[in-house]
């Protein structure tokens, strides 16, 4: 029994080494990366919680890049690398810059070693090259390796994310050494393997001059170089190539050359029909530049339109453009565009608050359609139509065909849509409501006598409301409808008014009820043995007896 109290309870190097083992567990390790917590920004720093109550401080710009600001805020979880757990100062020494790089050399590595190109940003020159960030990393490209020709001026290359293929790199003294040449000499190569493939007699291609000689001039293919003699130069006679060449010149102008800067997307010009399909029309602008118009961007209103109802081959139109792609030699062009959005005409002519007329084109679960000035639809919401009946109801009254009138809401342009009402034209009944509120005492005129109850008017406003059968008496033998009729005049007491969703109920019940509680409150209590006959008879003899005392 005492050996088995002696092994439960540990002995003092036991808990040595539990409490040694909590600390090693517990505190971020020296020389590693580690995620910690931002838990404040401080001016220009970022102090950054890595646990085991231990914080630091890094400089915002370490969380920047080239051609980007720093995007950190407190909450934020970010990778830094912890150098010391403790500086003078009782502060751990952070870097995000380190961590970065950390990270980053395990991935250039592995991009190194299976010779996979790299992204970065040249942003910096230096003697003999210029430095470029590989997300962290920095790496030297060669001045020789920027290009495949001398480049003069490479500020448009200069923060701007490009492939790199890694040359060389030595992670114990931090050295990198990439190039861009090398991408573009892999990329020229498969442009030169493509051309070769697609080249034809007969095809018409262009070239730059590379080189001339006595017998004629070598021309870049790009990629290839062939050789243009002398005698097809040109069809006059040319004695020597320079006569008509010079080296770099453009020796044959592809019509697609250029092609942006000649067609610049928003511009407009004219072209003629030369085909019509199902998906749209092609144009030929000129000779061997054609562009597609797409069916969708035919007209404004037509939207399921076979193309060939809207123009026809040989026809001459304006068109936009919308898009121009050099590389597949593709146009889109606009028809449309070249005219004024309907919407924007609608609105102008009908803002919101003005009254048109349509005619019903369509009706749906959410509304009626109309057809408007422009060749647009206008739509009249169920909850537009009236302000006592629901939509629902209301909507069966209208077919396709009526014309009707209504009141303009809404023109959104961008969306295409016309919000309209109907019952905005005869006003807001609520409007006529002056004080009214709930609780308030009325006089209602029955309109209409129903099994389930009656409709009546509010006097003196324009606000109807139904009164149920259960709302028409305090006591049940008289919730009887057909006791009312058309014409009559009642009081009620208003039980719910809501300006905001027109919403207003009236009770003769409530009234009542509340009716018998002032009398009780005032001429006595049913707890003294006097019968409701006898408090009501009360009440009513001291009411009629009040007037007779003020006329003696």
């Amino acid at each position: 029994m005492a050996t088995a109290a002696s092994s439960a309870t540990p002995s003092r190097e036991d808990f040595a080494k539990m409490l040694e083992e909590s600390f090693t567990q517990g505190s971020p390790q020296e020389g590693a990366v580690v995620k910690g917590t931002v838990v404040g920004i401080e001016k220009d720093l970022a102090v950054i919680d890595v646990g085991a109550k231990t914080e630091g401080r890094v400089a915002l710009r370490e969380f920047a890049g080239p051609g980007r600001q720093a995007d950190i805020k407190v909450g934020d979880t970010v990778e830094v690398y912890l150098e010391r757990v403790e500086n003078a100062l009782g502060e751990a020494v952070l870097s995000r810059d380190k961590a970065r790089r950390e990270e980053s050399w395990g991935k250039l590595e592995k991009a190194f070693n299976s010779n996979e190109k790299v992204q970065g940003v040249i942003f910096n020159q230096v003697k003999g090259g210029f430095t470029v960030d590989l997300d962290g990393a920095v790496a030297f490209l060669p001045r020789s390796q920027v290009d495949i020709r001398p480049i003069r001026d490479v500020s448009p290359l200069m923060n701007q994310p490009q492939p790199f293929q890694i040359l060389k790199m030595d992670r114990r003294r931090g050295n990198i050494v990439v190039s861009r040449r090398t991408v573009l000499e892999e990329t020229r190569a498969e442009q030169r393997q493509e051309l070769v493939q697609n080249l034809e007699e007969g095809q018409i291609i262009d070239g730059v001059v590379k080189n001339i000689t006595d017998y004629g001039a070598f021309v870049d293919l790009g990629g290839i170089d062939g050789l243009l003699h002398v005698t097809d130069i040109a069809w006059r006679r040319v004695n020597h190539p320079t006569e008509v060449l010079n080296i770099g010149q453009q020796v044959k102008v592809d019509p697609w050359q250029g092609i942006e800067a000649k067609y610049p997307v928003g511009a407009r010009f004219k072209g003629r029909v030369t085909n019509i399909t199902d998906y749209g029309a092609f144009v030929e602008l000129e000779p061997g530049i054609e562009g597609l118009i797409h069916v969708s961007e035919m007209s404004w209103t037509k939207k399921n339109v076979h193309p060939g109802k809207i123009v026809s081959t040989s026809q001459e139109v304006d068109v936009q453009i919308l898009e121009v792609d050099p590389v597949k030699r593709r146009i889109s062009l606009g028809l449309k565009q070249t005219m004024r959005n309907p919407w924007e005409v609608f609105v102008e002519k009908y803002p919101p608050g003005a009254l048109i007329e349509g005619e019903v084109k369509n009706k749906t679960e959410f509304g009626l359609f109309l057809g408007l000035d422009g060749d647009v639809d206008g739509m009249v919401h169920l909850s537009d139509l009236d302000w006592k009946r629901p939509g629902e109801q209301v909507i069966e009254e209208y077919k396709k065909g009526d014309k009707v009138k209504a009141k303009v809401l809404d023109v959104d342009v961008e969306k295409e849509r016309i919000s309209l009402g109907i019952k905005q034209l005869a006003g807001d009944p609520m409007e006529t409501a002056g004080d009214l509120k709930k609780g308030s005492v009325v006089t209602c005129e029955v309109i209409e006598v129903k099994e389930a109850g009656i409709d009546v008017k509010i006097v003196g406003s324009d606000l109807t409301t139904f009164i149920k059968r259960s709302e028409l008496a305090r006591d049940r033998g008289e919730q009887r409808p057909e006791r009312f009729s058309v014409g009559q005049k009642v009081d009620a007491r208003v039980t719910q008014f809501d300006r905001r969703t027109h919403k207003v109920q009236v009770s003769i019940k409530a009234l009542e009820v509340a009716e018998e509680k002032e009398a009780i409150a005032q001429y006595g209590s049913t707890d003294s043995g006097a019968t409701l006959g006898d408090i009501l008879g009360t009440a009513l003899r001291r009411a009629t007896e009040k007037p007779a005392e003020k006329k003696e």
